[in-house]
């Protein structure tokens, strides 16, 4: 095992120079997938469409193509669901995503090419793990098995030539056979379509592993190992798998677990990778491990815009190439790919923190804010003003949402929050005005709106039951995978069910 170990430790550490070359030569890496993707397409529907075979540079690709959503090309993805071929991508595509919606559907069928596959999402997998192996050379990762909570989706048929899961029951299904010696449980485990069936299937089967891995939502990986160590009888993780040492997570802000997880895995060689893994691509790895920023990866077949926040509901919005980029403003992410992805809004907003290499820290949702008053509260102004409160109050939360209160009979607005404590303030009244206080000193148009309460009261915090969220998520048939809580948004839609179920129940 040791040999094995050493083995694949080298073998990962080998493509590490690859990662320095597009760290060093950023630009040219973009300019070469960005031809790459245009000449690879010019022959498709969409490339004839928008002649792609005359297009030399970004810029004549920026002026005639238009920015996309997933509205405005669900006709294209309905026809290649029904086996149409060629259409937004040359490859056949018999693999679609099924991501929760953010649209007027309610679920979205991203498009997976086999070169999306390979050359993307299993090429983040591996360059997470060169990382990893690359800043701890003395890791003993191989020798056990990693813990992946995926999608609770079984693999589904569209026609009996396209299907449809989890992007998590996607991957595992197309694995190499020799993954699954390193894997634990089973696919059929994995890929149990009753999440709560398959978390206990889960627990009984890894106390048995010498898992020395986890990867996953931090939401459903803290529910899996709650459950492991109720049946163990232990005080922690690392009395049931004492080689644990890599927690690779993503989906939603690590900063409210950070302790939680800490208290799990009581080691300080514990080490943790924030991955940015989404239905519609890989873009980003933690690759420092005394820093949270992820370096924006350039080479999977994905060429990138960036459309400043300010300007997102523009009619003819301009976005900005990569060199083009400022440290600290927010963007909306625009991306062109290779399962045929074009011009694509995603929904995220990021904010670089380097340009040299460039990095980058998530910020939040297009759609999830809250700017009923012209407040722009984001989730990251959220998370900071979350962390600021639980650090003053000695609090943890577990999950959280949040809306707006609209004005009513002369009176002011309000923030509402529906928040669950893994552990609750020891001063409710001081955690709600840390967090008021927080958002104030962070961004100066909540402020301006909470400014002698003209617009803006001081908001308004409820302090949910236990697993609160959790069966809000059931009841919408959203548990496991990719399926996260909303943290903000710019209306009642969250807050009012979630409210009246606390109400009944």
């Amino acid at each position: 095992m040791e040999f094995l170990n050493s083995l694949f430790t080298w073998i990962m550490k080998k493509r590490i120079h690859q990662i320095e070359l597009f760290m060093k030569y950023p630009h040219d890496v973009q300019e070469e997938w960005f031809l790459n993707l245009i000449n690879a397409a010019e022959a498709t529907e969409w490339g004839k469409l928008y002649d792609y075979k005359s297009i030399l540079t970004p810029r004549e690709f920026k002026s005639r193509v238009p920015i996309t959503d997933y509205d405005s090309i669900k006709g294209h993805i309905d026809r290649m669901i029904k086996g149409e071929q060629n259409i937004l991508w040359p490859s056949d595509i018999k693999w679609f995503a099924k991501s929760s919606g953010t649209t007027s559907d309610r679920s979205k069928f991203i498009p997976v090419s086999v070169e999306a596959l390979e050359e993307c999402h299993y090429q983040g997998g591996k360059d997470m793990l060169s990382i990893f192996c690359h800043n701890k050379p003395d890791n003993k990762i191989f020798n056990g098995k990693s813990v992946v909570i995926g999608g609770a989706s079984q693999i589904n048929n569209f026609t009996p030539d396209s299907y449809y899961g989890d992007l998590s029951s996607i991957l595992i299904r197309n694995l190499p056979f020799w993954a699954e010696f390193k894997r634990t449980p089973n696919i059929e485990v994995t890929l149990n379509p009753n999440f709560e069936e398959k978390i206990e299937q889960i627990a009984q089967i890894t106390i048995k592993e010498d898992v020395t891995s986890l990867a996953g939502v931090p939401t459903w990986n803290m529910v899996m190992a709650k459950r492991v160590l109720e049946i163990t009888c232990k005080e922690n993780l690392l009395e049931v798998w004492p080689n644990l040492e890599l927690y690779s997570h993503g989906g939603v802000s690590f900063k409210p677990y950070r302790d939680q997880f800490k208290q799990l895995i009581p080691s300080d060689k514990m080490y943790y990778l924030e991955n940015y893994n989404a239905s519609e691509g890989y873009f980003g790895i933690q690759d420092q491990s005394d820093s949270d920023d992820l370096l924006l990866m350039l080479d999977y077949g994905i060429y990138y815009e960036f459309l400043p926040i300010e300007n997102i509901d523009d009619i003819d919005p301009v976005t900005l190439e990569l060199g083009e980029v400022e440290i600290g403003k927010n963007y909306a992410l625009i991306i062109s790919t290779n399962a045929g992805l074009w011009r694509y809004k995603i929904g995220d907003t990021i904010k670089f923190t380097s340009t040299s290499p460039y990095r980058f820290q998530i910020s939040g949702r297009t759609k999830q804010f809250i700017n009923t008053f012209g407040e722009e509260v984001i989730v990251d102004n959220a998370e900071q003003a979350l962390h600021t409160a639980c650090q003053a109050t000695n609090a943890q939360i577990r999950d959280y949402t949040a809306g707006p209160v609209y004005f009513d009979k002369g009176k002011a607005g309000a923030h509402e929050w529906i928040i669950e404590f893994e552990q609750e303030p020891n001063d409710f009244n001081l955690f709600a005005e840390v967090l008021d206080q927080t958002l104030r000193e962070i961004n100066s148009d909540y402020d301006a709106k909470r400014f002698k309460d003209m617009a803006l009261q001081k908001p308004i915090i409820h302090n949910a039951p236990r697993n609160t969220f959790y069966t809000w998520m059931r009841s919408r048939g959203k548990l496991g995978g990719q399926n996260k809580v909303p943290r903000l948004a710019n209306d009642r839609d969250y807050l009012t069910p979630i409210l009246n179920m606390i109400k009944n129940s």
